[in-house]
């Protein structure tokens, strides 16, 4: 596992402790560190697990409404916390980290969580999820295009 899947997954693991038990966000560093603890003792992520977190919390209400958005059959309190938490983490790296993750190591990352740590269904509803809001990022002008996504984008239908 990668140091960064690795941080992935103690960022997701302490936001939905967080989600479940209703705990002040301004606790989720303790607790996240709590969980390094525990998890991983010798882990030196460099930050980058409280990085998540605190990039999630600092833009979660845009990040609730892009969920809401995206996945209009589902109400935010009805998708699993675990969903939920690793689109929270999905979208805060597609959208928000400022082009530090690219998007497709955004998506699959979070589809890998979600594979993980979710249900049956879980990998492709954040892949779904994710999927339109980085559709919508390319025709927005709002991600950088891949090699592939370019070609496609730029062939005649015919």
């Amino acid at each position: 596992m990668s140091n960064r899947h690795l941080s992935r997954t103690i960022a997701m693991q302490s936001m939905y402790e967080w989600d479940f038990n209703n705990i002040e966000s301004n606790d989720l560093p303790e607790l996240a560190q709590r969980n390094i603890k525990d998890f991983a003792p010798d882990f030196n992520d460099n930050g980058f697990a409280l990085h998540i977190i605190k990039g999630v919390v600092g833009n979660l209400k845009e990040i609730n409404q892009m969920i809401t958005k995206y996945a209009p059959e589902w109400p935010l309190d009805q998708i699993t916390v675990v969903d939920r938490n690793v689109l929270r983490i999905g979208i805060y790296e597609l959208k928000f980290s400022k082009g530090e993750i690219p998007p497709k190591v955004a998506i699959n990352e979070a589809i890998e969580l979600a594979k993980t740590f979710g249900g049956e269904s879980s990998g492709k509803f954040i892949n779904g999820v994710l999927g339109s809001i980085y559709k919508d990022m390319i025709k927005g002008g709002d991600a950088p295009i891949s090699e592939p996504d370019a070609e496609k984008k730029e062939k005649p239908k015919g």
